[in-house]
C-alpha cells in the first residue's frame, strides 16, 4: 500500500473484476412491518396514440433487447446536468413502464444508502417521501476521455462535481431539488475506499476527517461515503441512489432531439472556449450542453461555481419539459435511445422500472410551477477556498423540506397521494432496552415512582430525572432514529403515551412522564409480536424561517432570466 499525496492510504492493486457488481434488494428489518403509500397511476394502455396515430410498441420492444450494460464514469463531472438527464428519464419513463421493464437486468448496481442511519430527522414525517441523490461523477477514465473530458494524464480519480438532492413528499404535490457545491466544507466520517475506474469498494478504509471538499469525498469514499455525508447535511432519509457518466449526458440530449437555452451574450469560458457563440434562445446538442453545464470561467460571470449552478439549473428546467414532451414520450425510437443511454451509463441503488414507473406518473401530475430548484446556503471560504455551510439556513431549509412548508415562489399541485398507513412494529425483548426515566410534569417523586415499576417488566434502566426543556401535560416516549421498536415496546408498557422522534438520544429510550401519567405501567406485548398503533406527536423545537436570500428558481421560470 502506497501513500498518496495528501496523506492517505492508496488502495493496492486488485484483480480486476466486473464493471459493475449486482446486488441483492435490500431487505426490510424483522422489527419494522411499514405500510407505504401507494400512488394510483392513471391508467397506460400500449397502443393507444394521440391523434389516432398507431405506433408499432412491439418492434421497439424487440429494438430494446439486450440493452448494454456497463459504461465507465466521466471526468469534469457531468454537474448538475448529468444529474437533469438522470431525472429527466426517471420523469419520462412514467409512460413507458411497460416497454422499461426489460431494463431491470441491464441496470447497474452499486451500494450506496443507508436508511437506518441515525442522521435522519423526523422518520415517521418523512413516510412514504421519495428521496433520490443524483451524482454526476469526475473522471477521466475510458469512453470519457474522448469527448473532450480529458485523460488520465490530466487527473486521476474521480469527485462528485455535480451533486443533487431530489425531494418527493408522500403528497406528491411538488418537488424539490437542492443543488450542493462541490467545494462544500464538509467533514467526512470513515469511509470504505472507492475504486471508480470499476465501480467497486476496494476493502480499505480511510479515517475521518474534517474540512474535506464534497467532491473529494467522493474521490475516496465513493457512493456510500457520499450518501452518508448528505444525509447527515440533509436530516432526509436517502432511498434511491443514481450515479450518471460524462457519454450518458450527451447521448441523453442528443437523443430528446437537443435542449433549448437561453443566454444574454455569447458564453465564452477561460478553458473551454467559445461555449455559444450568439445570444438568445436557441436548441443545442449532446457537446455543445457538455461544456454548457460544466463552464465555471465563463467572461462575464462572476461567482463561478454558483453562476453555473444557476446555468445548469436553468437548463435542467428545460431539459425537463423537453423529456416529458410527446415528441419524446411517443416517439419509440428516442425513448429508446433515452433508455438505452441511461441504463448503459448510470449506477444506481435501489432503482427499478416500477420506481421510475411511480416516480415518472407522479410528476406528470405536477404544474412546471410546483418543481423548485435551490442551492445549499454557504457564507464565504476557507484559507483553503472551501464553501463555509450556513448551518442554521441549512437547517431550516431542509426542515422546510421535511415539515412540506411552502417555498419561495412555488405553487402546489393538488394531492395525488395516499395518506400512508399508520406503521406499525413489533416488540423487542424490554431486556434490550435502556430507558431514561424523566420527569416532565413538574409533580414531585413521579420519575422516582415509575422506574422500579418499569425495571419490573425488564427494561434497563439508563437513569431517572427531569426534562431539561420541562413539559406539557402529556406522557412521551422519546427516542433517535433506528430505534422506533424499541420505543413503541416501551409506550405499549405505559396507556396513552405518545412517540416523539428525538435527536441526541442515541440507544437510549427516554420516558417523558406527564401530569397524565396515572401511575400505571403495565407488561409489554411479547418480542416478536405486533404492537398496536401508537400515536406520534412532533417534537416541539424554535421556528425556522428561511434564509431571505435562498438562491431558488421555479421550473415554470422564464429561463432566458
Amino acid at each position: 500500500m502506497t501513500g498518496g499525496e495528501d496523506g492517505t492510504e492508496e488502495p493496492p492493486a486488485f484483480v480486476r473484476r466486473a464493471p459493475w457488481e449486482r446486488l441483492p434488494a435490500a431487505r426490510p428489518s424483522a422489527a419494522v412491518v411499514t405500510e407505504f403509500p401507494v400512488i394510483r397511476p392513471l391508467p397506460t394502455v400500449p397502443g393507444a396514440e394521440p391523434d389516432g396515430e398507431v405506433i408499432d410498441w412491439s418492434a421497439w420492444v424487440r429494438a430494446g433487447e439486450g440493452n448494454p450494460t456497463g459504461g465507465g464514469a466521466a471526468r469534469w463531472g457531468v454537474r448538475i446536468a448529468v444529474a437533469g438527464c438522470a431525472l429527466a428519464l426517471l420523469t419520462a419513463s412514467g409512460l413507458s413502464w411497460y416497454f422499461l421493464r426489460s431494463a431491470d437486468d441491464g441496470f447497474n448496481r452499486v451500494a450506496a444508502l443507508d436508511v437506518n442511519s441515525s442522521d435522519i430527522v423526523d422518520p415517521l414525517g418523512q413516510l412514504g417521501d421519495e428521496n433520490y441523490l443524483i451524482v454526476g461523477t469526475d473522471s477521466r477514465a475510458g469512453a470519457n476521455g474522448q469527448i473532450g473530458a480529458g485523460t488520465t494524464d490530466d487527473a486521476d480519480g474521480a469527485r462528485s462535481d455535480t451533486v443533487m438532492l431530489v425531494n418527493i413528499p408522500a403528497s406528491r404535490q411538488r418537488a424539490v431539488v437542492v443543488s450542493f457545491p462541490r467545494d462544500l466544507d464538509v467533514a467526512r466520517p470513515a469511509c470504505e475506499s472507492w475504486n471508480n475506474e470499476k465501480a467497486v469498494y476496494t476493502g480499505q478504509t480511510y479515517y475521518a476527517a474534517n474540512g474535506e471538499k464534497l467532491n473529494g469525498v467522493y474521490a475516496l469514499g465513493g457512493p456510500k461515503c457520499l450518501t452518508k455525508v448528505i444525509q447527515k447535511l440533509s436530516g432526509l432519509k436517502i432511498n434511491h441512489f443514481v450515479g450518471m457518466d460524462f457519454t450518458g449526458f450527451q447521448a441523453m440530449v442528443d437523443t430528446i432531439g437537443g435542449v433549448e437555452v437561453c443566454a444574454t451574450r455569447p458564453v465564452v469560458d477561460g478553458q473551454l472556449g467559445t461555449v455559444l457563440t450568439t445570444a438568445g434562445r436557441q436548441v443545442i446538442d449532446g457537446s455543445t450542453a457538455l461544456d454548457y453545464v460544466r463552464a465555471r470561467h465563463v467572461y462575464g460571470e462572476q461567482r463561478s461555481d454558483y453562476d453555473r449552478i444557476a446555468r445548469q439549473q436553468r437548463f435542467l428546467s428545460s431539459l425537463l419539459r423537453s423529456a416529458m414532451s410527446n415528441r419524446v414520450l411517443f416517439d419509440p425510437a428516442r425513448l429508446h435511445g433515452l433508455v438505452e443511454a441511461f441504463t448503459g451509463h448510470a449506477f444506481m441503488d435501489n432503482v427499478s422500472t416500477g420506481d421510475l414507473f411511480t416516480l415518472g406518473r407522479s410528476l406528470q401530475q405536477l404544474e412546471a410551477g410546483s418543481v423548485t430548484f435551490v442551492t445549499l446556503p454557504t457564507g464565504g471560504t476557507t484559507t483553503y477556498g472551501n464553501e463555509i455551510p450556513r448551518d442554521a439556513d441549512i437547517k431550516a431549509l431542509f426542515r422546510a423540506i421535511i415539515d412540506d412548508d411552502p417555498l419561495p415562489g412555488e405553487v402546489k399541485s393538488p394531492a395525488v397521494g395516499v395518506p400512508a398507513a399508520p406503521i406499525r412494529y413489533t416488540a423487542v425483548d424490554p431486556a434490550t432496552v435502556q430507558v431514561q426515566v424523566s420527569n416532565a410534569s413538574g409533580i414531585p417523586g413521579l420519575a422516582t415512582g415509575a422506574a422500579p415499576k418499569l425495571s419490573a417488566q425488564g427494561f434497563q434502566l439508563a437513569g431517572v430525572g427531569n426534562l431539561a426543556d420541562g413539559g406539557g401535560s402529556g406522557t412521551r416516549v422519546r427516542y433517535s432514529a433506528g430505534h422506533e421498536a424499541e420505543a413503541a415496546t416501551v409506550a405499549a408498557a405505559l396507556p396513552g403515551a405518545a412517540l416523539e422522534p428525538a435527536a441526541g438520544l442515541g440507544t437510549v429510550v427516554e420516558v417523558a412522564l406527564g401530569s397524565d401519567f396515572t401511575g400505571t405501567v403495565q407488561p409489554p406485548p411479547a418480542p416478536g409480536s405486533l404492537l398496536p398503533e401508537a400515536t406520534e406527536v412532533a417534537a416541539v423545537a424554535a421556528p425556522l424561517t428561511l434564509p431571505a436570500d435562498l438562491e431558488h428558481r421555479n421550473a415554470a421560470d422564464d429561463i432566458c432570466k
